[in-house]
């Protein structure tokens, strides 16, 4: 009898802590739901934003990220006419008013950048005021998510650069741009060359050859930077060759020495970007998420040329082919 009242009581206890344990996970599951700051950020003004600054009546493309960190503080990324990525520690936002500052990155000045603005029907307006004090206005509209509905189907190859002669190109300048033995050669940093024909989605086969120690870049849609530079022994990053510059790290190392030809097939599908360099994937079906500096716009919902930097060094291109999405 002794041993069943036992059992009995066992069992009591059993049903009573598996009841408290129920209890005790609504009411934490309930506490969680009613926690201030349950509806992160501000979805007002978070999100990605295609800017344009106005500078002496030239439209120079930039680009914002605000995102939020936790419960109370938002904060983002900002992209000026040059330069990469840059990171905003805080973004204050409130009725509508935007501001934020910026270290300065390539500017000789040692001013920080004020950015101020208002939203409004959907729309940014601002200024900004640089490291060398001046102020330009700026507006700024949504960014496309770029987001295809169905896999490509692609058209015919197309080559891009005949190797006689400078045909569907034009420089953005005076340009230094000659065309060699099958070779597209910027002997001398001056202007950068681009493409007449504009693309969508696309794959694009391009060889390079550089001298040590210099820089160019292959624009995607003349908005996305692959960088081209001389990174041999290096560890990867945003600066270095293969990467998106400023905003995709590649995966791993992979660049020649100096004087070698190297490959880079590229493709581009919305915002989502494979680069094979020398024949690895470093680079896998990443996002990008905004224009890199240096663009040609930020009109990111629109078709864009092949852009090559011919303005940082000595460069060397061949074999240039692209395969557009139908």
């Amino acid at each position: 009898m002794k041993k069943m009242n036992r059992l009995a009581l066992q069992s009591i206890c059993n049903k009573l802590c598996l009841q408290l344990a129920c209890l005790l996970f609504v009411v934490s599951a309930s506490n969680a739901n009613n926690l201030p700051g349950k509806n992160y950020g501000d979805p007002a003004i978070e999100g990605r934003w295609d800017l344009t600054i106005d500078v002496a009546g030239k439209e120079v493309p930039s680009w914002l990220e605000v995102s939020h960190s936790g419960v109370h503080m938002l904060v983002g990324h900002f992209v000026g006419a040059s330069g990469s990525a840059r990171p905003i520690s805080k973004v204050n936002f409130s009725k509508g008013k935007i501001s934020f500052t910026l270290p300065p990155q390539w500017e000789k000045e040692n001013n920080d950048i004020v950015v101020e603005g208002t939203l409004q029907a959907g729309t940014l307006t601002g200024t900004i005021t640089g490291a060398d004090g001046k102020t330009y206005n700026w507006v700024g509209v949504r960014a496309p998510s770029l987001r295809r509905k169905s896999a490509p189907v692609w058209g015919k190859q197309i080559k891009l650069f005949s190797g006689t002669d400078l045909k569907g190109w034009h420089a953005m300048g005076e340009n230094q741009w000659v065309a060699k033995g099958g070779i597209l050669q910027s002997p001398k940093p001056l202007s950068n060359l681009v493409t007449d024909q504009t693309f969508n989605d696309f794959k694009l086969h391009i060889e390079f050859r550089y001298p040590k120690e210099s820089n160019s870049g292959v624009y995607l849609r003349g908005r996305y930077e692959v960088q081209v530079a001389d990174s041999k022994g290096l560890e990867p990053s945003k600066d270095q060759l293969g990467a998106i510059y400023g905003f995709i790290t590649p995966n791993e190392m992979v660049a020649k020495e100096p004087g070698q030809w190297q490959t880079y097939d590229i493709t581009l599908v919305g915002r989502i970007v494979t680069v094979v360099a020398n024949g690895k994937t470093i680079i896998c079906e990443q996002e990008i998420p905004g224009i890199t500096g240096g663009a040609i716009n930020s009109k990111e919902g629109e078709a864009g040329p092949i852009f090559l930097q011919g303005d940082h060094g000595t460069i060397e291109y061949r074999n240039i082919l692209i395969t557009p999405a139908k």
